[in-house]
């Protein structure tokens, strides 16, 4: 028996890619919903290649017969439906902000803490980390299990769909305006995001940390090991898809070179890409529409005690986002955490 599905935010670049990938990986669905807003009902989305869903008004939908809900439609939204659903029995993955430091929801990454799915039914929601969050903590696991890792300094390289569509057509539109010597204001960023970058993603807080560099911190920290000290500096490029990642890590012991670049190689959901030549290395141009974790440039920091620096690129949209929280659904399934209402 299938299970039936909701994805909401169905019209969003994230919700699409949710389609996508279940679709892709042949989750076991007897029926799929795609829900949004009421100025979206009935435009099309597609699911698979040969499958078309109707959009069906969130506000209006019950949730009481469906077993997961796939939530990406903004935390505003998710704080006003989510709960509403969970409390219906739907399971409910949230890709938004809205829950992830909420200590009753579980904060997951599939290949580094699925053990917390466990305790998900304190509210019947789990939440999906940060796009920048998840792709470094992948990568950050299998080092971790190696040898205790104390700190992370981390300089994201960001692209512009992690802010959304309309992020990628200012892009598109700035970019083709310098070549044609018309200027185009800054409505989604606060400076001009053709040719530039940003540093400034999320809104200030008042110690100077931007929010984005905040997630990063405690969200490691939820998901890896309450221990690990995380700084980090989030940039804003101007890329379509795929974040890249320069991390400096110091560990509590001396580790070996040879050794982090095996038990990288070891780990799923990464691929190790490390040839000290021209191209042998992973940009966001080649990961993009790929799951995987991309890691590269690894070296020994000797500006610390226990250093080692590695480059990590992801799709943001795919294991950033839309793939993680399917991964969540699938590992819900094999441990047979939710059941085909």
């Amino acid at each position: 028996m299938g299970y039936k599905v909701a994805v909401v935010g169905a019209t969003g670049n994230v919700g699409r890619e949710m389609l996508q990938i279940l679709a892709e990986r042949d989750f076991p669905t007897d029926d799929v919903v795609a829900l949004a807003s009421s100025r979206s009902i009935g435009r099309e989305v597609s699911y698979g290649e040969d499958d078309i869903l109707q959009v069906q008004d969130l506000a209006e939908y019950d949730f009481s017969n469906t077993d997961i809900a796939l939530f990406s439609p903004g935390s505003k939204v998710s704080a006003e439906h989510a709960p509403r659903a969970a409390k219906a029995g739907c399971i409910v993955i949230d890709n938004t902000s809205q829950f992830r430091m909420d200590p009753d929801v579980p904060l997951v990454v599939p290949e580094v803490n699925p053990e917390d799915l466990d305790w998900h039914t304190k509210r019947n929601i789990i939440a999906n980390p940060n796009c920048s969050t998840i792709q470094m903590v992948v990568a950050l696991k299998p080092l971790h299990d190696l040898a205790k890792i104390k700190r992370v300094v981390v300089s994201t390289y960001q692209s512009t769909s992690g802010a959304g569509k309309a992020a990628m057509d200012e892009l598109f539109n700035q970019t083709r305006g310098i070549f044609v010597n018309d200027t185009k204001q800054n409505e989604e960023f606060t400076k001009q995001i053709a040719f530039n970058v940003i540093p400034h993603i999320d809104v200030f807080m008042d110690d100077g940390t931007t929010k984005e560099e905040w997630k990063m911190s405690v969200e490691t920290r939820k998901i890896l090991d309450k221990d690990i000290a995380v700084h980090a500096t989030c940039v804003r490029v101007p890329v379509f898809v795929g974040h890249g990642e320069a991390l400096n890590i110091e560990f509590l012991k001396p580790v070996d070179e040879n050794d982090v670049r095996e038990a990288l190689r070891d780990a799923p959901g990464v691929v190790v890409v490390d040839h000290r030549a021209n191209e042998g290395y992973v940009t966001p141009v080649e990961c993009a529409g790929e799951d995987a974790v991309y890691v590269s440039r690894i070296r020994r920091d000797t500006t610390v005690k226990n250093g080692i620096s590695l480059w990590v690129v992801s799709d943001n949209l795919r294991k950033g986002a839309a793939l993680n929280t399917v991964q969540i659904a699938e590992m819900l399934v094999r441990k047979k955490l939710v059941k085909a209402a």
